[in-house]
């Protein structure tokens, strides 16, 4: 019989969780049963279990606001908006400066953002699920905490700068 072979059937009943009362394997396996399948698991179940953990305490809606910065070829961007993708990524990365140095959020919504009706919404987006936006805008909002600041985001619509409301 082959050593694969020998070897085989003690591993398949130790890898399902029996037959814990055989405790050495051959000894050109360097090591007893035991030593083989919890170890290699046991970092794939811990992160197995943190991401279910995650998706367990993510809440079904949040609340944000946000402050876009558009480009000439952003979807649904406004006319006059002639920048380019570089220069609006700049003008983002100077919002996000501003606010890493204290700024008011709010201050800097109706300053920078070019979200059509700004006025009126001060950069909110309400209470949504994540499935209503788009990917990488929920993804980053439902990362953060309550009033915590994200880092600059790019979807079709821009860079978008985001705060947790609720």
């Amino acid at each position: 019989m082959s050593r694969t072979a020998a070897l085989t059937p003690l591993l398949l009943v130790t890898l399902i969780g029996g037959c814990t009362t055989v405790t050495s394997g051959p000894s050109w396996t360097g090591g007893t049963l035991a030593d083989f399948a919890p170890a290699r698991f046991a970092k794939e179940e811990a992160e197995l279990k943190a991401q279910a953990q995650e998706i367990i305490n993510e809440p079904k809606s949040i609340g944000a606001k946000h402050i876009l910065v558009m480009h000439k070829d952003s979807e649904r961007k406004p006319p006059g908006i002639t920048r380019t993708r570089e220069e609006a990524k700049a003008r983002a990365e100077e919002v996000l400066k501003q606010l890493r140095a204290g700024a008011k959020f709010d201050d800097l919504v109706l300053k920078y953002s070019d979200e059509p009706g700004v006025d009126e919404s001060f950069g909110s987006v309400g209470v949504f699920e994540k499935k209503v936006m788009v990917k990488a805008f929920a993804d980053t909002a439902f990362k953060l905490k309550v009033g915590e600041i994200s880092n600059i985001v790019e979807t079709p619509f821009g860079f978008h700068i985001i705060q947790r409301t609720q």
